[in-house]
């Protein structure tokens, strides 16, 4: 049996780190924020608008997909630390059901954290709604520490 899992970054701390290294997500989607961490677990939060709707009323999938990648990222740094470099190696995503604009969720779990990869999934709710929008799985690279 592994050991649980511990995160190492706060949201607060997370939200500053991602300022630093990543501050352009905030101007092309404007309204993420890492609102909760806890043991293998990470909830972001999205305020969608009209810059995020395409043709039909609904947030676009460019946007779930976003915040479903952007939920992985918050997952590793905030159990492995400091590491801006670790990337996406695969992000699988499954469209439910129509997104209306304004607060989306990404719970996030982190499914296996090893030394050089970490696999999550990922449900996509809206609002007070439990309904799932969407449903991601993925894997991120840890880069090797170096000597």
């Amino acid at each position: 049996m592994s050991k649980p899992l511990s995160p190492v970054l706060s949201a607060d701390e997370l939200n500053k780190f991602l300022l630093e290294v990543y501050p352009q997500i905030f101007d092309q989607y404007p309204g993420h924020e890492i609102i909760e961490v806890s043991p293998a677990k990470v909830v972001v939060r999205m305020d969608t608008d009209e810059r995020h709707i395409r043709a039909g009323g609904t947030v676009s999938g460019p946007t779930l997909f976003s915040l479903a990648d952007m939920g992985g990222y918050a997952c590793v740094l905030s159990h492995v630390g400091r590491e801006a470099l670790a990337v996406t190696t695969n992000l699988n995503i499954n469209f439910m059901r129509k997104a209306e604009p304004g607060p989306l969720f990404a719970r996030c779990n982190i499914l296996k954290l090893g030394k050089r990869l970490m696999v999550f999934d990922c449900t996509i709710t809206s609002g007070d709604n439990e309904d799932t929008i969407a449903h991601a799985t993925g894997t991120y690279a840890i880069p090797p520490v170096k000597a």
